[in-house]
C-alpha cells in the first residue's frame, strides 16, 4: 500500500476545481497586469518632469503638481503621527494587558467592521465633525484626522499579530529574569514585532496614498504652496487623488495618467517594500 494516497485516481470534481482556481489567479493577474499596463502605455508618453517641480499657473502659463505631491507628503506624516501611537498603544494593551476576553473580542470586531466602512461615510463624518463641530473647516488637519480613524485598524491589526508571533519564550525568558512586564515590551517585545508593525505602517500609507473620496469632504481641493510649515495644516490642500479626479473631469487626460502613473508607482513601491520586510526579518524563519 506505499503510497497509496498519491496513487489514487483523480476525480472529475477536483479538476474543475484545480482548473478554477487557476482560471481565477489567472484572471487576478491577468487584471492587474492589463490596467498597470495601460497607466504606462498612456502616462510614459505624457510624462515631464516639469510636472513634477511646478505649480499650475494661468498667469505664468504652467502646469504641475508640486503642491499636490507637497500635500500627500503632508497628510501621509500627520495622519500617521495621529493614528500610529493610538493603533499601536490600543494593539498592546489588548494583546498584552486585557484580561477580559469579551472586551477583546468587542474590540476586534469593532476595528473588523471599521475597516469595513466606506470611505464616503468616513468623509461625512470628518465633514460634520472636524470640519463644522471642531470648526477646522477644509484643511490637511481635517482629512488627516478622518484618514487616522481609517487607518486605525491596518496598523492595529498588523500589530497585534506581530505581537501574537513572537515566542512566548521570550517573554519567558525575560519576565524570568526579573524583568518588569513593561520593560520585557519596550526591550523584548516590541523589536521582535518591528517587522510586522512595519508592514502595517506602510500599507496603511498605501492607504492614506490612494483615498479620495473621504479627502474631498475634508481636505479639499485647493492646490497652493504651503506658505508656513504648520500654517499650511490649517488650510485646504488638495492631494494627488483629488488632483487626478480634478484632472479626469476636466478632460485633462494627459495630467490624469501622469498622476496616475505616479500613484501606481507609489502604491506598488510600498506595497513591495511591505512585502520585503515581513520575509526579511520574519522572526518564525528558519534558516
Amino acid at each position: 500500500m506505499e503510497n497509496s494516497i498519491f496513487n489514487q485516481k483523480s476525480r472529475v470534481s477536483d479538476k474543475i476545481l484545480n482548473f478554477l482556481i487557476q482560471l481565477s489567479t489567472f484572471i487576478s493577474v491577468g487584471l492587474l497586469v492589463i490596467i498597470i499596463g495601460y497607466i504606462l502605455i498612456k502616462g510614459i508618453p505624457s510624462f515631464n518632469f516639469g510636472y513634477l517641480v511646478n505649480t499650475t499657473s494661468v498667469l505664468k502659463d504652467t502646469v504641475g503638481i508640486l503642491p499636490n505631491i507637497i500635500n500627500t507628503v503632508y497628510m501621509i506624516v500627520v495622519t500617521l503621527i495621529i493614528a500610529g501611537p493610538i493603533s499601536i498603544g490600543g494593539a498592546i494593551y489588548l494583546n498584552e494587558y486585557a484580561k477580559n476576553k469579551k472586551f477583546v473580542e468587542i474590540i476586534s470586531f469593532t476595528t473588523e467592521v471599521l475597516a469595513g466602512i466606506p470611505s464616503i461615510i468616513y468623509g461625512l463624518f470628518g465633514m460634520l465633525f472636524f470640519g463644522t463641530l471642531l470648526k477646522l473647516g477644509y484643511s490637511i488637519l481635517t482629512g488627516a484626522l478622518t484618514l487616522a480613524i481609517m487607518i486605525l485598524p491596518i496598523i492595529s491589526r498588523n500589530t497585534q499579530v506581530a505581537l501574537q508571533a513572537v515566542p512566548k519564550s521570550y517573554r519567558e525568558a525575560a519576565l524570568g529574569i526579573g524583568a518588569t512586564k513593561w520593560y520585557m515590551i519596550r526591550t523584548v517585545l516590541l523589536p521582535s514585532a518591528i517587522p510586522g508593525i512595519l508592514t502595517g505602517i506602510i500599507l496603511a500609507m498605501g492607504r492614506i496614498v490612494a483615498e479620495s473620496a473621504a479627502l474631498l469632504f475634508t481636505a479639499g481641493s485647493l492646490s497652493t504652496l504651503p506658505v508656513g510649515l504648520f500654517d499650511h495644516l490649517f488650510s485646504s490642500g488638495g492631494t494627488l487623488t483629488i488632483q487626478l479626479y480634478l484632472e479626469m473631469a476636466k478632460a485633462n487626460y494627459e495630467v490624469a495618467f501622469v498622476i496616475a502613473l505616479i500613484l501606481v508607482i507609489v502604491v506598488l513601491v510600498l506595497n513591495f517594500l511591505a512585502k520585503w520586510i515581513s520575509k526579511r526579518f520574519d522572526v518564525n524563519k528558519v534558516d
